[in-house]
């Protein structure tokens, strides 16, 4: 099987990304446990495990964790120590590091609007990825551990995040917005960033429909006010997709531009967040779910090769961003300068994502 062949692979063959703390290898590691989670198959919660317990210190600190950065990027890996802490109650490393994660969120640096800054050295910054670094994160953990009392507060970031950065004309959401209209890159009138960036995009939407996933249904308001957001985010990004291909373009609204391409991250991105919203009513399932499905199946039938006997996933941005400063200026010749790349722990784990949702809905189409 293509996509099993895949992933064994990948997870035997895994190497972190960097030697601290960090929100890529988190992305693989969400996708291994979506996977555990529908198939119950050990091997997945054995890797997340141990790449925990190496990353974890017994007596519960984190490699390279550090509160004062207020890197919202370094959140999203929680999401596996919330896991580990279910996992392994009579292993105390995780409830300690689990702890350390969260107080970062009690003083991380907010905008005048109350959104996190999505870094320290990025300030009054707040990015679409951010969303999905800390929003599922933080409901999860208010779920279980804080009573629900934060859920105003996570919608609130959501819905200033409607308006501060969706673009009606084109009905996309921008990258990032500069609430200080400071930086290079930002409109000094809207103080969005240039450009409609498709990562970005797949991230929030995961971030809307796993957030949604974590809110207790006996908070109503709070969790329905993620379902216009989801149905008015999907419509408006569905007309760009490659009509014969099934796949988004890098650069989303641009797809005569020299040099733009059809990205595999994004795409699936945009997969998993389809099947999922659809399969917990937050969508149309007759519309979305079989255009979920085309676009898993594009990415698998247009990035999935195999070479010198093993398996890449191919034509994937190995990273896009803005700034600081005067680096990375959002334009289109920056955002195509960025390495294409295989195998990169982003787009692996929303492969892995949007596989575990296709498996949840009884379906396997998918070729191997």
């Amino acid at each position: 099987m293509n996509y099993q062949a895949y992933i064994e692979q990948s997870l035997q063959s895994f190497v972190p990304a960097k030697s601290k703390w960090n929100y890529e290898d988190g992305c693989a590691l969400q996708g291994a446990a979506y996977l555990y989670e529908v198939t119950g198959d050990s091997r997945y919660k054995d890797f997340i495990l141990s790449y925990l317990r190496d990353f974890v210190s017994p007596e519960g600190e984190i490699r390279g964790f550090r509160i004062d950065e207020y890197n919202i990027d370094s959140i999203h890996p929680g999401r596996l120590l919330l896991l580990a802490v279910d996992w392994e109650p009579s292993d105390p490393r995780f409830a300690k590091a689990l702890e350390q994660v969260r107080a970062q969120l009690d003083t991380h640096p907010r905008t005048e609007e109350g959104n996190f800054w999505h870094k320290k050295i990025y300030p009054w910054q707040v990015w679409l990825d951010g969303l999905y670094m800390a929003q599922p994160f933080y409901a999860r953990y208010d779920t279980i551990y804080g009573g629900m009392s934060h859920y105003q507060d996570i919608v609130s970031q959501f819905q200033n995040v409607r308006k501060r950065l969706f673009v009606e004309e084109k009905q996309l959401y921008i990258h990032a917005y500069d609430e200080q209209r400071a930086q290079p890159w930002a409109d000094p009138v809207t103080g969005h960033s240039p450009n409609f960036w498709l990562r970005a995009i797949g991230w929030f939407l995961v971030a809307i429909v796993d957030t949604y996933a974590e809110i207790s249904e006996t908070i109503f308001e709070a969790k329905e006010a993620f379902v216009p957001l989801m149905d008015e985010a999907v419509r408006g990004l569905m007309p760009y997709m490659h009509p014969d291909k099934f796949m988004f373009y890098d650069l989303v609204d641009l797809p005569e531009l020299e040099g733009n391409y059809l990205e595999t991250s994004g795409s699936a991105m945009v997969a998993f967040a389809l099947l999922k919203a659809s399969r917990l009513g937050m969508i149309d399932k007759e519309v979305c779910d079989p255009i979920g499905r085309k676009i898993l199946q594009a990415v698998h039938d247009q990035r999935l090769i195999q070479e010198d006997g093993s398996w890449k996933l191919t034509g994937m941005v190995e990273v896009s961003g803005l700034g600081p400063g005067d680096k990375r200026d959002g334009s289109v010749e920056y955002y195509l300068s960025e390495p294409v790349v295989a195998d990169d722990h982003k787009g692996m784990g929303a492969f892995m994502m949007a596989w575990s949702e296709l498996l949840r809905l009884g379906g396997d189409e998918v070729k191997r």
